[in-house]
């Protein structure tokens, strides 16, 4: 198996690489298969529609603008103390990581992510990890951080709100579009199709909808679409009737033309001069893209467009979705395309050593250390220290921020008087469960759901339950012998 390395362009951000651990017996690319799973009604608004007749390279005349997520109680706990953007994957990045890669693979190179709820983690990730994107103000992802100023004393109350203040940032560079993109989603998109699909329809807004689904997730609104791909409709929470009809597939309305309801991703794209007159013109007290701004720029007679995405698309809204989405990562090949890398901090890591480990369809990430154990369909993530006679199945270890030596744990146990190192202790065995960063799990541990709980909440205790899956929290000790 070959492992890629790749850098872009004169950046010194370095794509770090996962290594793929898998039987060669169950390792076959070609059988992988990429399933996906109120209206504001404003007062009267000119016609914004303008023709989109400049045709500059992406660098030069789009702006993305990512969010990195708000607090999301179907991902708590791993919301405890990060957003949702920031949260690990596939053992070596975030889950922005992959928005942010899709930008520069794109060759979209102002990128400007908008933090608020439990920023701290990930505005130094993203601080450390693009810095060196590029030289020049012209190539950047620069963090803009929640904030309040003399006009505007709240936090930011929404994504139209936070756009709304941040408008006098995004001014700065002459764009003629603006990409706005949720920072919590795994997919693998040319943008550049995106912009040129935007542009030969002239519309003013166009809106990213899935047209192959299989779990219908209408969180970022459903769409109305016609035959030409218009959107005559957008809801946020579709009757029970308009979900059952998701699909691509035409239907004929009541006037005798067709149109389908298809999903909305919530991802846009919006003209500078449509963006600026509806925040600023028409639609100023609106605070969320979604549920405001599209609904009322089509009453007001925009032009609206679909663009139809038919590939791997994750919404990693909650436990069961993040679980899913890393066990994909190990069947799926979608981290060695060289062509379109997958981009994060670069770290100072030495390759993971294993022992007698045994280890079967897994991914391992960096500086691991696997003692005589067994890894059975598991994420491990960086810094990970296994025991001995330890056995890992269907799990997802997040992994560590530092190591601790014996000479630590020596120390430690006289101060705080635990012997309990960070990492799995001997003997023990996890099964279906997330552990979470730093965690401490003692010898001859059973993580086993033994009792098949879908739904507890045991955090003074060190853990919880959601749908099924056992969630260790970061830093929570478990002591040895114990029993979940």
């Amino acid at each position: 198996m070959q492992i890629y390395s790749s850098s872009y362009s004169s950046s010194s951000t370095k794509l770090t690489n996962l290594r793929m651990i898998r039987s060669s017996s169950n390792h076959n690319p070609e059988r992988h298969n990429y399933n996906l799973k109120q209206i504001f009604v404003p007062s009267s608004c000119p016609n914004l529609s303008v023709s989109n007749t400049q045709q500059l390279p992406l660098n030069q005349s789009v702006a993305a603008i990512v969010f990195g997520g708000g607090p999301d109680s179907e991902l708590y706990p791993l919301t405890k103390t990060r957003s949702k953007g920031a949260i690990p994957i596939a053992a070596n990045y975030r889950l922005i990581d992959s928005v942010i890669s899709n930008c520069i693979n794109s060759d979209i190179t102002k990128i400007y992510a908008i933090t608020q709820f439990n920023s701290t983690s990930l505005n130094s990730h993203l601080t450390k990890a693009y810095s060196g994107f590029g030289l020049g103000k012209d190539r950047f992802v620069e963090v803009i951080a929640a904030y309040q100023s003399l006009e505007d004393q709240g936090w930011f109350q929404g994504t139209a709100d936070a756009i709304r203040r941040c408008l006098w940032v995004f001014e700065e560079f002459p764009v003629t579009e603006f990409l706005v993109l949720p920072g919590h989603h795994l997919y693998r998109m040319d943008y550049n199709t995106l912009i040129e699909d935007h542009r030969r329809s002239r519309a003013d807004i166009t809106i990213v909808g899935l047209s192959s689904v299989t779990d219908h997730d209408t969180g970022f609104g459903l769409m109305e679409v016609d035959s030409t791909n218009l959107v005559t409709k957008f809801t946020i929470n579709p009757k029970k009737s308009q979900q059952d009809s998701i699909s691509v597939e035409s239907r004929t309305r009541s006037d005798g033309t067709s149109s389908c309801y298809v999903p909305s991703t919530g991802i846009y794209v919006i003209g500078r001069e449509q963006m600026v007159k509806l925040l600023r013109q028409c639609l100023v007290k609106a605070k969320d893209m979604a549920s405001e701004i599209i609904p009322g720029a089509i009453s007001q007679g925009m032009k609206v467009k679909a663009h139809m995405f038919d590939g791997y698309w994750e919404d990693v809204k909650s436990v069961g979705a993040y679980y899913r989405a890393n066990m994909e990562s190990i069947k799926s090949c979608r981290f060695y395309d060289r062509q379109c890398p997958l981009y994060t901090m670069p770290r100072c890591l030495p390759p993971s050593s294993m022992g007698e480990a045994v280890i079967t369809d897994s991914i391992i990430g960096d500086g691991c250390i696997l003692d005589r154990c067994v890894i059975r369909g598991s994420v491990v993530g960086m810094r990970t220290r296994i025991a001995d006679d330890v056995i890992v199945e269907d799990s997802i270890i997040i992994g560590s921020n530092i190591y601790e030596m014996e000479e630590d744990m020596r120390r430690k146990g006289k101060e705080k008087r635990t012997e309990i190192r960070i990492g799995i202790g001997e003997k023990s065995r996890i099964r279906r469960a997330i552990v979470d960063k730093n965690a401490r799990i003692g010898q001859n541990v059973m993580i086993i759901n033994k009792d098949n709980v879908e739904e507890g909440n045991r955090e003074a205790e060190g853990y919880v339950i959601r749908e099924g899956i056992i969630v260790i929290l970061r830093n929570a000790v478990i002591p040895n012998d114990s029993i979940i």
